[in-house]
């Protein structure tokens, strides 16, 4: 007994010293403000491994965060863990499993586009899948979870706006080889600040706490401005025209509900479901795209 009891310390200690050994040579290592990808996913990771090293004593979760800082040192092509690595609580793999699909689906777009909010989601669903495997630490789960959809969210614009204006800049090249004695001034909507995007997992129409939060901080920053609110519902170009207009309804129906839950009277608000009419990023049909899976929430008058 006393053989297996020693074996079982040596083997805590081994793991122990190997843990301690990535942490320290990452927490001895001088960062600079980040300027690209890797640095940002050195930064991201490193503010992981930190808290559950140094606050948590997590030292399994710190050597994980630890090796993916290191890692980013060597190589750019770093990736969320995939699911089937964590031992998730049934209820909740689904949620992530769609959370771990929207972000490769956006992934390289993102990495080009957005590098610092890329690296924010990547560290931030292993942290809400870390977290959510040991299911006890509520607030560590919702702070993690938020951080990832704040910068997902924030990624969807970066991508819509970037399709915009690859656009607008499309048009204008067409029209200066059409006629050479015309000068066209390509705008940006004039509203566009009175436009809240909220965007919807694949085949959900339920909101999140976070786009929930937009909503509220959009009605504190313009609601004394809006008389007259237009929703519009959209949907990506997965699934039939008839079920994605259909969807698109429903997702501008919730947030009616909760602009009426803030204060807005129902008469002023508007709804319309465009289905996949009209896409943010132009995909051919049956192409599941996060960023195209929204409302958009306008002031009419």
């Amino acid at each position: 007994m006393k053989f297996k009891y020693l074996i079982s310390i040596i083997s805590i200690l081994i793991f122990l010293t190997g843990c301690s050994a990535s942490y320290k040579e990452l927490s001895t290592m001088e960062t600079n403000k980040p300027r690209n990808f890797q640095e940002h996913l050195l930064s991201e990771y490193k503010k992981r491994a930190t808290f559950e090293a140094e606050e948590m004593h997590d030292w399994n979760s710190a050597k994980l965060y630890s090796e993916k800082a290191l890692k980013s040192l060597e190589t750019d092509e770093i990736y969320p863990e995939e699911i089937s690595n964590w031992k998730l609580p049934e209820e909740n793999i689904t949620e992530i499993r769609i959370a771990y699909d929207n972000l490769m689906t956006i992934y390289k777009d993102a990495k080009k586009i957005d590098p610092f909010n890329l690296a924010k989601a990547i560290s931030s669903l292993d942290c809400w899948s870390e977290q959510q495997e040991e299911n006890w630490q509520t607030w560590d789960i919702n702070s993690c979870k938020n951080d990832f959809l704040n910068a997902m969210h924030n990624i969807y614009e970066k991508i819509s706006t970037q399709e915009n204006e690859q656009e607008n800049t499309d048009k204008n090249n067409n029209l200066e080889n059409e006629t050479k004695d015309e000068v066209t001034i390509v705008t940006k909507n004039e509203n566009k600040e009175l436009m809240q995007i909220i965007y919807f997992d694949f085949d959900k129409f339920n909101l999140s706490e976070v786009s929930k939060d937009k909503i509220k901080k959009f009605l504190n920053n313009y609601g004394s401005v809006i008389n007259e609110y237009l929703v519009v519902g959209h949907t990506d170009t997965k699934g039939t025209n008839k079920y994605n207009l259909s969807l698109s309804i429903k997702r501008a129906e919730v947030v009616k509900e909760i602009l009426i839950n803030y204060g807005i009277n129902q008469n002023s608000i508007k709804i319309l479901g465009k289905g996949e009419e009209s896409l943010a990023v132009n995909t051919p049909d049956d192409t599941k795209q996060p960023a195209n899976r929204r409302v958009e929430i306008k002031k009419t008058n």
